[in-house]
């Protein structure tokens, strides 16, 4: 075969030793005899190099991260067309659980082999790009905690979460579409492209990577045992029958774009990345922003 791939490896994404996917890939690549480079990620996002590989011939890029590391990675590249396979090593890994890609390495692998890549929406919040799912509030307060902490995994971020479930407060918002305006006072927004924040916990059950939607999902102010028991109820019963849809003080709905006044500046994340909030946010989605390599079905 005279295809190329070239892997972009994370060394701080999710836990664990990296040089054992390096392993994994190696001995991957030599069974297909494919043409293959490990490149480290590049965390100022200065993928000039990789243009030039593009440039010649390389129509594969495959990222070994999570859905921060994808999200930097086809911000930066996906004018130029390339296909994109994810090899899952965050600690939630959201976009890959949407998408039906193994957190298993080898069986990742051979799902790009096997794959199709497919035309998979984003979004846009203050001209920042996101492909998975950007919140305020509660959740992103628990992603700038973890991004501080010295060690990563699910075990830290539940503790993170847990900490932080204690202290959450509710934040005042103004959230408007073409259709109405809400205002509201809620523990945390989350704008969605795909079902779910990780780790099997879905919270937008009509989410879908490629209908040109975002879901909205808002958890109102109320108590505590409450908020937890609502979303709980959400998670597990997955369904949601109306649209804009009210229940248990969560208000869950789509558009393809919105405006929210953050009047108390509640923080920002992107993609589980934490970054720096603003008192106002426009957010769009972007139809068929870049090719996502899928398993098909049965792999």
């Amino acid at each position: 075969m005279n295809k190329k791939l070239v892997f972009l490896l994370n060394p701080i994404s999710g836990k664990g030793d990296k040089s054992k996917i390096r392993r994994i890939i190696e001995r991957k690549m030599a069974e297909k005899k494919v043409g293959y480079e490990i490149l480290p990620t590049n965390a100022e996002g200065d993928y000039s190099s990789i243009r030039e590989k593009i440039k010649e011939g390389v129509r594969d890029i495959i990222v070994c991260g999570g859905d921060g590391t994808l999200s930097a990675v086809v911000d930066n590249l996906r004018d130029t067309g390339v296909s994109f396979g994810l090899i899952p090593l965050g600690s939630g890994n959201g976009l890959a659980l949407t998408a039906g890609i193994s957190k298993n390495p080898e069986k990742a692998l051979e799902q790009i082999f096997n794959g199709k890549p497919v035309l998979t929406d984003a979004f846009s919040i203050n001209d920042r790009f996101s492909c998975m799912l950007s919140g305020l509030g509660f959740d992103a307060q628990v992603a700038h905690d973890f991004a501080r902490q010295k060690t990563r995994g699910l075990r830290t971020y539940i503790k993170q979460t847990c900490s932080n479930f204690l202290k959450a407060r509710p934040y005042k918002f103004e959230i408007s579409t073409k259709e109405n305006t809400i205002s509201t006072e809620a523990f945390f927004i989350s704008i969605a492209n795909s079902n779910q924040f990780g780790n099997q916990f879905t919270i937008a059950p009509r989410a879908s990577l490629t209908d040109g939607l975002l879901d909205i999902v808002i958890v109102q102010k109320m108590t505590k045992l409450h908020m937890l028991a609502a979303v709980m109820r959400q998670v597990i019963s997955g369904e949601v029958k109306d649209r804009p849809h009210k229940k248990d003080n969560v208000i869950y709905y789509q558009t393809p774009a919105l405006t929210i006044k953050n009047l108390e500046k509640a923080p920002l994340h992107i993609d589980g990345d934490p970054v720096e909030t603003a008192d106002v946010f426009s957010i769009r989605v972007i139809p068929n922003a870049f090719f996502l390599i899928r398993p098909q079905p049965g792999l």
